[in-house]
């Protein structure tokens, strides 16, 4: 039996500046706006290529965690640089090109899925972006 991560919710304070957020400059497709009443929004947002998907939800029963407390949400690339050089075009406050060397962050580039880079969404979710290796290579 196949188990896929489909959606994972990110907590937002404002629906409309995290859509703008992640469709306007980092990139992600809208895929599904709805308003359901009472207050209650769902929006769902796909990164280009990704078979999962991210919602942003605002109303009664809806949001359950905190605006900025999800961390570490990874996104994978085929080239980190280009991937940090498209954010920052876009207007995304993005960090260096990082690894990890001897259990500490460190600038440039590392090995085969050692290389980083981070940024925040307009609430303080944290996401890494990572390069992966080429097709084949380990």
């Amino acid at each position: 039996m196949d188990w896929k991560l489909e959606l994972v919710p990110i907590p937002v304070s404002d629906v409309e500046r995290a859509k703008r957020f992640y469709s306007e400059q980092v990139g992600f497709v809208v895929d599904h706006d709805i308003s359901l009443g009472d207050g209650v929004r769902i929006v769902q947002l796909t990164p280009p290529g990704s078979g999962c998907s991210i919602v942003l939800g605002a109303g009664s029963g809806v949001a359950g965690a905190s605006p900025g407390s999800v961390q570490g949400v990874q996104l994978v690339v085929s080239d980190v640089a280009a991937a940090r050089g498209e954010l920052i075009a876009r207007g995304v406050a993005v960090g260096p090109v990082q690894h990890v060397e001897n259990g500490e962050m460190a600038d440039g580039p590392g090995g085969a899925w050692n290389s980083f880079v981070y940024f925040r969404d307009p609430d303080g979710n944290g996401w890494a972006v990572q390069q992966r290796p080429a097709e084949g290579g380990a």
